[in-house]
Order: C-alpha cells, then structure tokens, then sequence
C-alpha cells in the first residue's frame, strides 16, 4: 500500500509539473496530491503525534481551504485576462 501511494503521488506530481496547460488542471493535479497524503494519514494514524482522527480531519480542513483558495484564484484571473492559461499570464504586468 505504501508503494502504491508514493506512485500516485509522483503521477500526480508529473502531471503538474509537465502538463500545466490551464490552471484547472494544475489545480487538479493538487487536489490528487492532497487526496494522497489524506489517504496516506488515514492509514497510519498511530505513527502520528496527534490522535488518530485528528490528523485526517486536519487534513481534510485544509484541502477543503486550499481547493476554495484555488477557484477563487482561477476565477479572478479568468474575470481580469479572459483566459485561464498558465502561460498567458505574465507576473510582471498589473
């Protein structure tokens, strides 16, 4: 089982680095690893520090965040370029 999480981490880790065309699939391809490390932390609750449905929950707590912060993002910069291309955005200009 551990194997077979450290390769669904390092695919979805390939798939974004490599193929980051739009920022929905780059935020999808952190969703997968955050689905991972989850998994991961439900199946070994008792090498933690913390108790052994805490750490999950905590987890869970800040994908949930992340994902929120993420569509926010992409739709702000969808309203202000017109497109949600990673290479068409340019940090440099206002």
């Amino acid at each position: 089982m551990t194997i077979f999480l450290i390769v669904l981490f390092s695919i979805t880790l390939t798939g974004l680095t490599f193929h980051r065309m739009h920022l929905l699939s780059a935020l999808l391809c952190l969703e997968g690893m955050m689905l991972t490390i989850f998994i991961g932390l439900s199946l070994w609750p008792n090498k933690l520090f913390l108790s052994p449905f805490m750490s999950p929950l905590i987890m869970l707590t800040m994908s949930a965040c992340e994902a929120a912060l993420g569509l926010s993002l992409m739709i702000a910069t969808a309203r202000s370029h017109n497109t949600d291309n990673l290479k068409t955005l340019n940090l440099l200009q206002c």
